[in-house]
């Protein structure tokens, strides 16, 4: 029987956790996913888990921070005046935003603080600084 190789496609189940328990993501209720090892599609941690796994088999991966989506970075924190804000807008701590790029790109946000006259904006994954926890299971190996 085959085993999970670099450069191979492989359809995975998984139900991603927080350490303390929460789930943040499952494909369990949908179609597993797929994705090419080694293309840089998945965050590393989890590609490396995968190795040498065998079609059913399931597993748990526990993937540092490092090996996920970083470290939180304090230069993506950013203040923007609640003027530059459209009028309709009500920000709340943890409430999510778009902001578009020069280039017409979007860009996620999350609102970090409110002040009286600004808001504090983070750009970094919601993920960052978190060591998460995988529960998966290999569908197929192409």
């Amino acid at each position: 029987m085959s085993q999970v190789k670099q450069n191979d496609t492989v359809k995975v189940h998984y139900t991603g956790k927080l350490e303390d328990g929460q789930i943040f993501d499952s494909s369990l209720e949908r179609e597993p996913i797929e994705f090419t090892l080694g293309q840089g599609q998945i965050i590393p941690g989890f590609e490396n888990g995968l190795i040498d796994m065998k079609v059913n088999e399931k597993k748990t991966i526990n993937i540092a921070h490092t090996e996920a989506y970083g470290e939180v970075r304090e230069e993506l924190f950013q203040e923007v005046p609640k003027n530059q804000l459209p009028q309709e807008i009500e920000p709340k701590v943890g409430m999510g935003l778009v902001s578009k790029n020069p280039d017409g790109t979007e860009r996620q946000l999350r609102v970090a603080e409110v002040k009286d006259e600004s808001i504090i904006v983070d750009a970094n994954h919601p993920l960052a600084g978190k060591n998460l926890v995988f529960d998966v299971e290999v569908m197929e190996i192409k």
